[in-house]
């Protein structure tokens, strides 16, 4: 094939990626490098098929993998497996990685600089919440946000995780969700509850392999500003009934906040979190998930219940990511974990 004169339509673009339209279209919308059409047709934008072939390339080898993690039900280990997988893709794997905190419980935070440095930083506006405030602030009134200053570099109190950034959350996100649905919608419209996330840390996030977002346990307005950066999402579950009963709702609510934007998010999995073997309503619920075909894949790793993993929620210093998560197993399934989530993320591109 003749790169240099052959040209590609939105279709081809698609079908030479493996994806979808609906992901070129995002693509387009996000990521500047994407190459410019050299026409616009009645038909759509044609492009030159050595800059798509090129683009691709290089869009293989760097990019970020932005993955949010949900459960509308807490204590299922939502926060634990976020922190567990990103020291280990830092740590094991050698990934650059960001950790976006959007849960009110601060508990990632926590888990990753500790009380008194999330303290520090809550008091002097250091946080997530100072940006969703800024957009309630009356027009003509200073942002306050400092994306630079409220970013943690090299957090994590395990010497070998040296690649881990993060983006803190305050108890203050509580309050100020309530309140951003009233927001002004401003000129034209462009003031967007939901897109605060995107616009701030977009010069960011192309500088990790991958950022994982801690999302509050519910469907609103923050946890819609993570979903919007995301590709995929994860949802850590112990298996019994209370945990998973709200399983669908996250999918459709997902599925059509996604179809509304005109991007895919795509359904990563279920997690299986705090499993005992001896429990058969443990069993009985996996067998359920495991075989309902309108569910996400069930993950084939299922992370134990154990006390190393809950006391992990510590911020205690450790050598190693074995050391902190457990040498009985329960590293070894968050190891195998991460392994399977990096192989589903880079199936969708």
């Amino acid at each position: 094939m003749d790169r240099d004169n052959d040209l590609l339509g939105l279709y081809e673009v698609a079908e030479l990626a493996n994806v979808s339209r609906t992901v070129i279209a995002n693509w387009r919308n996000r990521d500047p490098g994407f190459p410019k059409p050299l026409a616009t047709l009645r038909s759509g934008p044609v492009f030159q098929a050595s800059q798509i072939h090129r683009y691709l390339k290089r869009r293989r080898k760097n990019m970020t993998h932005v993955i949010a993690t949900i459960n509308l039900k807490g204590g299922v280990g939502k926060t634990t497996t976020t922190a567990a997988l990103a020291e280990i893709l830092s740590a094991e794997f050698k990934k650059k990685v960001l950790a976006i905190d959007l849960d009110p419980q601060t508990n990632l935070t926590t888990m990753l600089i500790g009380d008194e440095k999330w303290g520090q930083l809550n008091q002097k506006g250091r946080t997530l919440a100072t940006l969703f405030e800024d957009a309630l602030r009356p027009e003509g009134e200073p942002k306050k946000f400092d994306l630079d200053a409220t970013l943690q570099r090299g957090v994590s109190p395990v010497r070998d995780v040296r690649t881990l950034d993060l983006l803190p959350s305050s108890l203050d996100l509580i309050k100020v969700q309530d309140r951003l649905g009233t927001m002004s919608s401003g000129l034209y419209y462009s003031n967007n509850p939901t897109d605060l996330l995107r616009r701030a840390t977009n010069r960011l996030i192309g500088n990790y392999d991958y950022v994982l977002i801690d999302c509050p346990p519910n469907l609103g307005i923050v946890t819609l500003n993570g979903l919007r950066i995301a590709d995929g999402y994860i949802i850590p579950s112990i298996p019994d009934n209370l945990s998973t009963y709200g399983i669908p709702q996250i999918q459709s609510h997902v599925s059509d906040f996604a179809e509304n934007l005109g991007q895919d998010i795509v359904e990563l999995g279920i997690v299986i979190t705090k499993y005992r073997a001896a429990s058969t309503v443990h069993d009985n619920t996996v067998y359920r998930l495991c075989n309902d075909e309108n569910l996400p894949q069930v993950f084939e790793t299922m992370i134990p219940e154990a006390n190393k993993i809950a006391e992990a929620g510590e911020h205690v210093p450790t050598g190693t990511v074995r050391q902190r998560w457990g040498y009985a197993g329960q590293f070894d399934a968050l190891r195998d974990l991460t392994v399977e989530v990096m192989s589903a993320v880079e199936e969708i591109g």
